[in-house]
């Protein structure tokens, strides 16, 4: 089964507790999905491949090493696109590829409307972002496409995941490892994460 990966940093868990808060504002909570995003990147990125370089100083030359795989960042519309640059203050050579994926209020199963790869994939390490790993419907279905595309290494960085929500990309993608800063107790009737934050989309763009 796919490895779950919560973050237990002191930085992750503090900034957490800033965006769940019920007052909140925007303009913070999209500050906060930022930080909280290139924080769980870090961790999320460790296993990346690298190849060693030398590196021409004012001194002499060092070795170093330096990233072999190209990386692509997927963040599922809309709630996903607050993470972005995040991830980009790390690693500002990634490729941003959106798919639009939204959840039937009724069915809570996933409806893509957006796709705009190309017939090839030109990365060989996506991150799917989206704040909310909930019913894991979306998830699933975004990692699907990537996969379709021809994408061999697929990551998930989330911050709050449902129990049923990981069990559902588990059962899909059992290769594909998931981060989140926190695992909650279950889904509401609506297919809301509780205690969770509410609705990532709406508090980060102020549409609630």
């Amino acid at each position: 089964m796919a490895e779950v990966y919560v973050s237990n940093h002191p930085l992750v868990q503090h900034k957490l507790s800033i965006l769940r808060h019920v007052d909140t504002e925007p303009k913070k909570f999209r500050q906060l999905v930022r930080e909280l995003a290139a924080l769980l990147t870090y961790e999320a990125t460790q296993d990346l491949t690298t190849a060693p370089v030398n590196i021409p100083t004012p001194l002499t030359t060092a070795h170093c090493r330096e990233l072999l795989e190209k990386i692509g960042l997927v963040p599922i519309l809309r709630a996903g696109l607050g993470m972005v640059e995040g991830v980009w203050e790390l690693m500002p050579s990634s490729e941003v590829w959106h798919i639009g994926v939204y959840r039937d209020e009724k069915t809570l199963k996933p409806v893509q409307y957006y796709n705009k790869l190309p017939v090839d994939p030109t990365v060989q390490v996506c991150m799917i972002l989206d704040p909310m790993l909930a019913t894991g419907g979306s998830a699933v279905a975004c990692t699907q496409i990537l996969k379709n595309w021809g994408v061999k290494k697929i990551k998930f960085v989330g911050l709050i995941g449902a129990p049923e929500g990981i069990a559902t990309m588990q059962q899909a993608h059992p290769d594909v490892p998931i981060y989140l800063a926190a695992i909650d107790d279950h889904l509401n009737e609506k297919g809301y994460i509780v205690p969770g934050l509410g609705d990532a989309g709406d508090r980060q763009f102020g549409t609630g």
